[in-house]
């Protein structure tokens, strides 16, 4: 891990705003064709299933399955930041990145305080990334 640079504040920040605008391009895509089909209603308390399908379960599902396969998001990528096991720098267990997904709850719910402490943990380390021992470090850009 000595020729790594951990990924700051401020970059993951923007990996984190390109994931949002991705994932509501994908939800909008697939809202659409539900809403014209009249599957789903003006009234967000008809959402029901679709709702819960679409807010609790596609999320975790994109973002796991990236991060098993790329170790990063398309945020991250596009950044050139990825997430690495903190002890071994290499491509963390799929344990790891479902505890690191469920770990985001636990960094956002005090006033996102888990998040903004990547900005003074001398690994750049947030909460979720302490509890299942990952780092995000920059990526080389070839």
């Amino acid at each position: 891990m000595n020729d790594q640079q951990y990924a700051g504040f401020w970059i993951r920040v923007i990996a984190s705003i390109i994931d949002t605008i991705l994932l509501a391009i994908v939800l909008l895509a697939i809202v659409f064709p539900l809403y014209s089909a009249g599957l789903i209603t003006d009234n967000p308390e008809d959402l029901g299933t679709v709702g819960i399908f679409l807010n609790y379960v596609i999320p975790p599902i994109l973002v796991i399955v990236f991060w098993h396969y790329k170790s990063a998001t398309p945020g991250k990528l596009i950044t050139h930041i990825s997430i690495v096991d903190a002890e071994t720098g290499s491509k963390p267990s799929f344990g790891q990145f479902m505890i690191r997904y469920v770990a985001y709850y636990i960094s956002a719910i005090p006033l996102l305080l888990g998040f903004i402490w990547v900005g003074f943990d001398k690994k750049k380390q947030g909460w979720h990334d302490k509890i299942a021992k990952t780092v995000v470090t920059k990526t080389s850009l070839n």
